[in-house]
């Protein structure tokens, strides 16, 4: 699983940019920097010192790019071994040569993810840690950075381990217990068992909760805008974009295939589409994007359902109210600022507990209480601060659920009473998994899998 080589890649992202680095890591680093890189001022470049320099091909001495190179020694950095960076302008070219003559001079070309993993195998950082990297990268708004950003700073690791370290407690009680059932030691009562591990189920409990919420906050909010053609659905998407991303017109039927923006409410990320019109139409354009719409509407986490506020309910409302009735969704009575003929008690008799908001989109009406009530359905209702916890990972939240599952089987069994043989097997089980969560007993499977939804260089 660990490669003895000295690696290196491009540690930016693919494209023109004012400056792109190539990091090398590794104990070689040094020696492949004195041989690629040449100060303005002779010298060698001396540690933790942004140098001025040019690099330049050994073996023909052709000058390749004009850079800033920087060498880091081990064991405080961020693999934990030497590591140089070189700092090119942002040209693919340059970027390429250089890489090229770095692997030439005895680097290895680094795998997705490896600077990351050499971090991890060097015990700088645990599992849950270094999955939080990728997370910050791919983060799509404010609260998905700050939740990767704790977990990187180790929040949710420690609150793991606070876990484990009471399980270690109940297992060593009960493995004494078993092994030593005559000598002179406190006898674990089954109250007290069940007290310990009632106690362990819901410090799990604590964090699963916050687990489909964590998973919004990563992955964004699924958002259709559904409703009736003309009903203000581009209009409502520009006015969340705050910008004239769809076409607006009087006539029925405009948009024609879905418009897919993100954008951040309240710090969550919320995936919009803006759909067309469901409505029966001859048009053969027009039936394809209203195909895509129902798939859109039927795949999404929120539906915004628009019905004008200044007709009655029509038949094609009340049939996309009823689809709707298995989905988390907001009535939005537009167009308020005209005779409004639509009453909360009529939508809510056919969307039985929906939340209704009177909107005039033009008239910027109605947005903030929505984007209000979009934060309140993903945190359930409860004020979330900052720097609250939340599991955002798909893979910890299997691990948690199951942990659960072992400690709720274990509960069962002391209100039993039955052996203790078997309520440690399933405590022990909780033991391993949260253990596999941090990486102190994951599989080096599981901990290739995990580096492989890398990005090169990181």
């Amino acid at each position: 699983m660990f490669r003895e080589e000295t690696i290196a890649a491009v540690a930016t992202a693919h494209g023109e940019g004012g400056i792109g680095i190539v990091r090398i890591s590794g104990s070689e680093a040094r020696n492949i920097l004195d041989r690629v890189f040449a100060p303005a001022v002779a010298g060698p470049v001396q540690n933790r010192k942004l140098t001025f320099g040019t690099v330049r091909d050994p073996e023909s001495g052709e000058a390749i790019d004009e850079a800033l190179a920087v060498f880091i020694p081990s064991p405080n950095t961020y693999t934990r071994e030497d590591i140089v960076e070189i700092n090119c302008h942002g040209s693919v070219v340059a970027l390429r040569k250089t890489l090229d003559i770095v692997l030439s001079q005895g680097a290895a070309l680094a795998e997705s993810g490896e600077f990351t993993k050499r971090a991890f195998l060097n015990g700088r950082i645990d599992l849950a840690q270094a999955e939080a990297v990728i997370d910050l990268v791919k983060a799509k708004a404010e609260r998905s950075f700050g939740a990767a950003l704790s977990q990187l700073e180790g929040k949710l690791s420690s609150k793991v381990r606070d876990i484990r370290k009471e399980i270690l407690s109940l297992l060593v009680n009960i493995t004494v217990n078993i092994d030593y059932p005559d000598e002179d030691i406190e006898e674990l009562t089954y109250a007290e068992l069940l007290n310990h591990i009632t106690q362990i189920g819901d410090m799990i409990e604590k964090l699963l909760i916050t687990a489909n919420a964590g998973q919004i906050i990563k992955d964004g909010l699924k958002t259709v805008i559904a409703g009736t053609p003309n009903v203000g659905k581009s209009s409502l998407l520009n006015a969340l974009l705050k910008e004239n991303r769809a076409i607006v017109t009087e006539i029925p039927g405009t948009t024609r295939d879905i418009i897919d923006e993100t954008i951040s409410i309240k710090g969550i990320p919320v995936r919009l589409l803006d759909t067309a019109g469901i409505r029966g139409t001859e048009d053969a354009i027009e039936k394809m994007g209203i195909e895509k719409s129902r798939e859109a509407f039927n795949q999404a986490d929120l539906i915004l359902l628009m019905v004008d506020g200044s007709e009655g309910l029509s038949q094609a409302d009340i049939e996309l109210m009823t689809a709707a009735r298995s989905k988390q969704a907001i009535v939005l009575i537009n167009k308020t600022d005209l005779d409004k003929k639509i009453q909360e008690a009529q939508i809510r008799a056919v969307l039985p507990g929906c939340d209704t908001i009177d909107t005039s989109v033009i008239g910027d009406i109605g947005i903030s209480e929505l984007e209000d009530k979009i934060a309140a359905m993903v945190y359930g209702g409860k004020a979330v601060q900052g720097e609250s916890l939340l599991v955002t990972n798909a893979r910890h939240k299997d691990i948690l659920s199951r942990a659960s599952s072992a400690i709720c089987d274990a509960r069962v069994m002391a209100e039993k009473k039955e052996a203790l043989d078997f309520i440690e097997v399933d405590v022990r089980a909780a033991f391993e998994l949260l253990g596999e969560m941090i990486g102190e007993t994951a599989s080096d499977e599981i901990i290739n899998e995990v580096f492989a939804n890398f990005c090169l260089g990181k």
